[in-house]
């Protein structure tokens, strides 16, 4: 990391001194090293810069190099249209520049360097591997990010590829196809699957998201960040479709941007990648539009911004980080600055945490009840309980509703409706059997086939909590809309999260009546059933059960970045030849 920041200091000298290495008097005729006249430029630049003239001249080397080997490279392009990549290999493997033919794909690049089977990241995009990297905007020196994968995944992969369904390892599509599943019980996808950007996202599309976006965070917790960028990157191409006032209004796309660019680092790939520094940007960006600019409408809503601070945390740092790497040393310390005063004011005492786990609370309970009551030990004491009480009181209402429903839909299927029709009858009447059969006598099959429901499930309940909205807020917007997740979500965006008094003295809306007939199951094998439940079984095996999962960070990571970049910004300068 010193190496970069020497380099992009000398770049940005060099560039405003017009010299050229790559010419004389520094590089020959035939491309060979000007030695005197080097050495005279890294002493003078050593004493410019306070460094040691053998780490300025090293680096002036270095660039100089990379100067002749890039004319070098456009030559041959010129000539043979044979493109120069500088290729980022996995951790194990050293960054190198080879030349690879415009045609190429990434089994040519991974029998190459002997990586077997690969995934190529462009710019933060997945690059497909039955397509030329031309077509996918790869140009001459272009830099790109290597991640390994099983034979396994990558037979899979190309399977998928040429029916142009998926395109990703076995892991993402089984990801894909669980939600996928969840999102059909859940309701009726969009009718328009182009609809999206301003007005509401096709239904899978958010689900999508999420469900990639939590796979991805479960493999970043156990350090598999290959994996994890791969969730992480398709997560934030569904959350693409999902209409731009849902990405401002909730904090999940400025965390995935955060999550996104927290991979980077870990694989050491923020020096090739050049999108880190813009996702950054709309991660705070997306903070200030939900959260106010003091964080005012975070306050208003939890009551605390204690918790979210972990999230600043995280994206100053990574700022910091950045422009510490671009050789700006002044805006990275200033940006490490706002990091340790946030850390030390996020960093627990320990005895305040044994504390609250001696009192029965987790350690997660405590973490994050220390840090919305500011390390007040009573205060958080109060807090935990009060949230366990709360959670505990929706548990028995919640199980109470599905007993009740349970039984209403086993006392109409002895009447000769399907379990499915009894099911949705049972939802629409809120687990009231003589309204429930009444619905089956007097609506039609399209009232029950439809999208909208008069109750409020707790996975839907889930799924507005999961998009930052408050719970009583969620559970009104989801009744006027008829149980439809996607309508609440807009309804409350429409009214800035608050529903005024004339909207909750709204109707949901009816549905249409004819008469539907008791008819059985339809068909479907038990196979199928079984395969579907067993991927939507693994998809949920993924996401916490506790909403504020996201925030819970023991801050470990970020301690040894923290001082990584106080090692780096404090070097003492020297003048020393």
């Amino acid at each position: 990391m010193a190496e970069l920041n020497t380099e992009a200091k000398l770049k940005k000298q060099l560039k405003q001194e017009k010299i050229q290495l790559w010419n004389p008097p520094y590089t020959d005729s035939h491309n060979q090293l000007g030695q005197q006249h080097m050495q005279e430029l890294a002493e003078r630049y050593a004493l410019l810069l306070g460094l040691p003239a053998w780490e300025v001249g090293g680096a002036l080397e270095s660039i100089r190099a990379q100067a002749v080997k890039r004319g070098k490279g456009n030559k041959t392009f010129r000539e043979t249209s044979v493109a120069t990549l500088e290729l980022l290999l996995p951790r194990d493997s050293k960054k190198v520049e080879r030349p690879a033919h415009r045609c190429c794909c990434g089994c040519r690049i991974g029998q190459q360097f002997g990586l077997g089977s690969i995934k190529l990241i462009l710019n933060g995009r997945t690059l497909c591997a039955d397509q030329r990297l031309d077509q996918q905007g790869v140009k001459n020196h272009s830099k790109m990010m290597v991640l390994k994968v099983s034979d396994g995944e990558w037979k899979q992969q190309l399977s998928e590829d040429e029916e142009k369904k998926k395109n990703q390892e076995e892991s993402v599509q089984r990801t894909q196809k669980g939600f996928q599943i969840l999102s059909e019980r859940e309701g009726k996808p969009s009718d328009d699957p182009a609809q999206g950007e301003e007005g509401r996202p096709p239904a899978d599309a958010l689900i999508l998201a999420m469900g990639f976006h939590e796979k991805g965070r479960s493999l970043m917790k156990k350090k598999q960040f290959d994996d994890a960028l791969c969730h992480l990157l398709q997560a934030d191409q569904q959350f693409s479709k999902c209409g731009s006032a849902l990405l401002s209004s909730v904090d999940n796309y400025a965390v995935l941007q955060l999550d996104i660019v927290w991979c980077y680092r870990a694989l050491e790939a923020l020096s090739c990648l050049d999108d880190g520094k813009s996702r950054l940007q709309s991660a705070e960006d997306c903070f200030l539009q939900c959260y106010g600019e003091q964080q005012q409408r975070l306050l208003m809503i939890k009551g605390n911004t204690g918790r979210e601070q972990v999230l600043f945390l995280r994206l100053y740092l990574l700022q910091s980080l950045l422009s510490y790497i671009e050789g700006n040393d002044a805006q990275a310390r200033q940006q490490l600055t706002k990091v340790e005063s946030l850390y030390g004011r996020l960093q627990l005492d320990s005895e305040k945490m044994t504390q609250l786990m001696t009192l029965g609370f987790t350690e997660r309970e405590a973490r994050l009840g220390l840090r919305a009551c500011q390390g007040d030990v009573q205060e958080a004491a109060i807090h935990i309980s009060a949230q366990r009480q709360e959670r505990e009181e929706l548990k028995q209402r919640e199980r109470r509703k599905r007993s009740r429903r349970l039984e209403v839909v086993s006392t109409l299927t002895e009447l000769g409706y399907s379990r499915r029709d009894a099911a949705r009858a049972a939802q629409l009447a809120n687990g009231d059997v003589d309204k429930a059969y009444g619905i089956l006598l007097d609506s039609g099959q399209a009232a029950l086939s439809g999208n909208r429901t008069e109750g409020v499930g707790p996975e839907k309940l889930e799924q507005m909590l999961y998009l930052g909205f408050e719970r009583d807020v969620s559970k009104a917007a989801l009744r006027l809309t008829a149980g439809d997740v996607q309508a609440a979500a807009q309804l409350l965006l429409d009214n800035r999260g608050v529903l005024s008094a004339e909207l909750l003295s709204m109707s949901p809306p009816s549905t249409s009546s004819s008469t539907p007939s008791p008819s059985s199951d339809e068909p479907s094998t038990s196979s199928n059933a079984t395969e579907d439940d067993e991927l939507v079984n693994e998809v949920l095996e993924d996401i916490s059960q506790h909403e504020e999962d996201y925030l819970d960070l023991t801050l470990e990571e970020e301690s040894e970045l923290i001082a990584t970049m106080q090692s780096y910004l404090n070097r003492r300068p020297t003048h020393s030849m």
